[in-house]
């Protein structure tokens, strides 16, 4: 099968560490073939969406990422795409998005486009708000102070359009630079922000829970640095071997039937505390280490779900062994 990936270009690709890479490794250990491409790549030709592709083999070992000759391929004619560029979500993601609407239903992609669209990965967990710690979503200073108070006197301030952990910052109105740090992430009251309640568990990690098709994969404890209460992976957070709780379980359960609804299908959730905090669905990671902790290889996994959906697409190909 021939597998696009519309994502960052690979030279910024951590082989030990990126989840689209684990993918791309393990489509190829299944006899597949991968397609690189950047946005920039995708164009529309006669209402029909295509890509500027260069075919990618992947290798623990350097070089890491070997490309072939670009050809045009329409993405309609591929097994599947996977959209995997990362946040922000920004105007060229926008029209990427809306370019591969043409190929909605016709092959397997990852994540639904029109999905990507309606979950930007801060406020699409408010509709799941009763699992969630206490937020607002403002761009006012004033109500953010006033309700970093009410919380109790620690907040968490979030950009809506970051991934990783970027300009995520600690608020107490007590702190001499609580307005200035407001000013910054609002762009002084331009931009909506998200502002949680401090959950202490935090100290003793956030979780990550892999989701694939409505069913979890498994899941990852990443546990802050010393020096940082964020616990993200790209700032320093260490990972540990997790098995969520049956309240944790049964949380998930009330979540994954709108992910489906939504054309979700491989997706990360944030919890702390036994709080959602995040539905990440752009680039979610955290495969290659949910794999070390399992001792074996979960991409494979997903790779073998997109095959059993791209025979659903395609009928008349050959059936692919499950093992």
């Amino acid at each position: 099968m021939r597998f696009v990936y519309v994502m960052d270009p690979m030279e910024g690709v951590l082989p030990d560490k990126d989840t689209t890479f684990a993918f791309q490794r393990a489509a190829q250990g299944r006899g597949h073939e991968s397609l690189h491409c950047l946005l920039r790549d995708l164009f529309v030709k006669n209402g029909d969406v295509y890509a500027r592709v260069r075919p990618l083999r992947v290798s623990d070992t350097p070089p890491h990422a070997v490309f072939g000759a670009g050809e045009d391929v329409r993405l309609a004619d591929v097994e599947a795409v996977f959209i995997r560029k990362d946040p922000p979500f920004d105007t060229p993601y926008l029209y990427a998005t809306l370019m591969l609407e043409r190929v909605r239903g016709r092959t397997v992609i990852m994540n639904d486009p029109r999905g990507l669209r309606d979950a930007n990965e801060k406020l699409y967990a408010l509709n799941f708000a009763k699992h969630m710690p206490r937020t607002v979503v403002t761009s006012s200073e004033e109500q953010i102070l006033a309700f970093v108070k009410e919380v109790g006197g620690r907040g968490v301030i979030k950009p809506l359009d970051l991934a990783g952990g970027s300009g995520v910052m600690m608020l107490s109105p007590d702190d001499k630079n609580a307005r200035a740090i407001i000013q910054i992430v609002t762009d002084e009251g331009r931009r909506l922000a998200m502002v949680q309640e401090f959950l202490p568990d935090v100290v003793n990690g956030d979780k990550r829970v892999i989701v694939l098709d409505g069913e979890v994969l498994g899941a990852i404890n990443r546990v802050p640095r010393k020096d940082d209460f964020r616990s993200n992976i790209h700032v320093g957070g260490s990972v540990e071997k997790y098995t969520l709780s049956p309240q944790e379980l049964a949380m998930v359960a009330d979540v994954t039937p709108r992910l489906k609804q939504d054309g979700l299908i491989f997706v990360g959730l944030d919890v702390i505390g036994g709080k959602l905090t995040e539905v990440n669905v752009t680039s979610p990671t955290g495969i290659q280490q949910l794999s070390q902790h399992e001792g074996r290889d979960v991409a494979v996994d997903v790779i073998k779900w997109v095959e059993r959906a791209a025979n659903d697409y395609r009928p008349t190909l050959k059936s692919i062994p499950a093992t």
